[in-house]
């Protein structure tokens, strides 16, 4: 890998980690992976592609795998430098997908917070004054006021 081409693989790399634009920290990034991977296989999370995540699997087997080892034992220096490639192109990837994981996990937390704080016939949490209470002495309270109303 050229030096260049290494540098420029570093710059793209620290530019998705730090970016100063977001309010998403690195931590958060890396815990939320398991999470847009396990939504990814129950089918929640429909924004990562297959084939990206077939790829960074890809890039993940590489990394790890024996075949791996061979440029190492012929040119070490060559050898280093391709892990190191796959392993900033793979976290650049994995950081770049989760920060879009988290936004999109986000909005859908408050979606969901919204559709159940508005459903129709349920009012900010009070109960009803004409249904029953919980136990014996509220469903009497609601017959009660239920016949109160007839009268």
């Amino acid at each position: 890998m050229r030096k260049a081409n290494r540098a420029a693989a570093g710059a793209a790399a620290w530019q998705v980690i730090q970016n100063s634009d977001t309010d998403i920290s690195v931590w958060k990034r890396i815990g939320a992976v398991p999470r847009m991977l396990g939504a990814k296989m129950r089918g929640r999370y429909p924004d990562l592609s297959s084939g990206k995540l077939l790829g960074m699997l890809v890039l993940a087997v590489y990394i790890v795998s024996p075949v791996d080892f061979v440029p190492e034992l012929f040119i070490p220096l060559l050898g280093l430098a391709d892990d190191i490639g796959v392993a900033v192109w793979l976290t650049t990837m994995a950081l770049g997908e989760s920060e879009r994981f988290v936004r999109w996990e986000r909005q859908s937390q408050a979606q969901q917070a919204f559709h159940q704080a508005n459903r129709p016939g349920e009012g900010a949490g009070r109960p009803d004054p004409g249904q029953a209470g919980p136990g014996p002495e509220g469903a009497r309270d609601g017959a009660d006021r239920a016949a109160a109303r007839r009268s």
